[in-house]
């Protein structure tokens, strides 16, 4: 039986395999990867071996030359190993960072990095978000300057996933000061000299992925380093912000309906009141409105990302989803630690990660508040 609409065959098979994959090789170790900080690379390394990188690398470059829809069904997958730091960690690299690199390299680029990023053993990080600009990309202050036949690159960025330990950072810089949207991409291995991460960043949730603040003091890259046309790096930025937001959804919709699974399993197990928690007609139907928002965000999202595929403009109708979508997934977790009692905010209790990796997602990838004024925007009837 098919699990939405917009499923075939090989979707189906891609999302059985990835949720098989994190079935048994992520969530028997997430602890682990939780204390350490950081995903084990031979575990990335293995799964770029099972082709989970080359999904959206078009097929004259090696890739699957799939469309969006895959990228939903493979977020919503990895969602379901309860553990978000993990998630995060490669789908910044699959669909975050690494489709600035297909979108805009060069031939020679591409040939350089493309088939170890696919291999899992180049591990991409995109580098956007400074202290004082997240969601708006034009207000970046990092800065690029021509130098000989290279660039100079001074600037601080803030938040980056996948900085610490990442072996590519695409980074975004001011390369044109009279032009408010004059942004260069640049390719800027770590290791660079003047590039170093300046803190390890100690967050909230998402504990098993590397985030990091970098500083770029004086970087010199090539002008075979300089992604895609210069100062056009911002339109380029814009053309992936809605895989961006789509597969923050998908991660939250598989870990949604993950927390909705194990807190019925739980409340059917745990005896009060002369009977099982479930008996109780509050717990009941609050359970039953989750599942039924949850099946709500995941048709909404096929849908956008469908729009997509078919070649239509999907800005209003994805951020109208990761508006809406994160807050239901934080929502639920909200719940299903509620109907937990006090094992709920027990660190040793799944449910407790879980929600404070949820908190996150109505902020990355563009908060909620910038999604509603995309979908005002769009709603205005002249």
């Amino acid at each position: 039986m098919l699990r939405n609409a917009y499923m075939t065959d090989d979707l189906e098979a891609i999302y059985d395999q990835t949720a098989d994959f994190v079935a048994k090789e992520v969530m028997p170790h997430g602890d682990e990867w939780e204390a350490a900080g950081k995903v084990p690379r031979e575990v990335l390394a293995k799964m770029g071996s099972l082709g989970m990188f080359s999904l959206r690398v078009p097929e004259e470059h090696g890739g699957l030359g799939l469309g969006m829809v895959a990228s939903a069904v493979f977020s919503e997958a990895l969602g379901s190993s309860t553990f978000a730091g993990f998630d995060v960690t490669v789908l910044v690299h699959t669909d975050m960072a690494g489709p600035h690199l297909i979108n805009s390299g060069s031939p020679e680029q591409l040939e350089k990095y493309v088939p170890g990023m696919m291999a899992g053993e180049i591990i991409t990080a995109i580098a956007v978000s400074e202290p004082d600009a997240g969601s708006d990309v034009a207000g970046i202050r990092t800065k690029a300057v021509k130098d000989g036949d290279g660039w100079r690159i001074n600037g601080r960025k803030m938040f980056i996933t996948n900085a610490v330990y990442g072996d590519l950072v695409i980074v975004a810089a001011r390369t044109d000061p009279e032009n408010k949207y004059g942004i260069s991409m640049f390719l800027v291995p770590p290791g660079t000299e003047g590039f170093s991460v300046a803190t390890k960043l100690d967050k909230h949730g998402w504990r098993c992925s590397d985030t990091a603040e970098l500083v770029l003091d004086d970087v010199w890259v090539a002008d075979d380093q300089l992604l895609g046309a210069p100062h056009r790096g911002f339109y380029e930025t814009m053309k992936n912000f809605q895989n961006e937001r789509m597969v923050l959804v998908g991660m939250g919709t598989g870990a949604a309906q993950a927390a909705i699974d194990m807190t019925l399993s739980y409340t059917q197990d745990r005896n009060a009141f002369g009977g099982r928690l479930f008996d109780l007609g509050a717990i009941r139907q609050r359970m039953a409105m989750n599942q039924a928002k949850v099946d709500a965000v995941r048709a909404s999202m096929y849908h956008a990302a469908w729009i997509h595929d078919q070649g239509g403009d999907n800005v209003k109708e994805m951020s109208g989803v990761k508006a809406w979508g994160c807050e239901v997934v934080n929502q639920v977790m909200y719940d299903c630690v509620q109907f937990h009692g006090g094992m709920g905010y027990m660190r040793e209790s799944a449910i407790e990660r879980m929600s404070r990796d949820a908190r996150i997602l109505p902020i990355g990838g563009g908060a909620t508040e910038v999604m509603l004024e995309e979908v005002a925007k769009r709603s205005i009837i002249s």
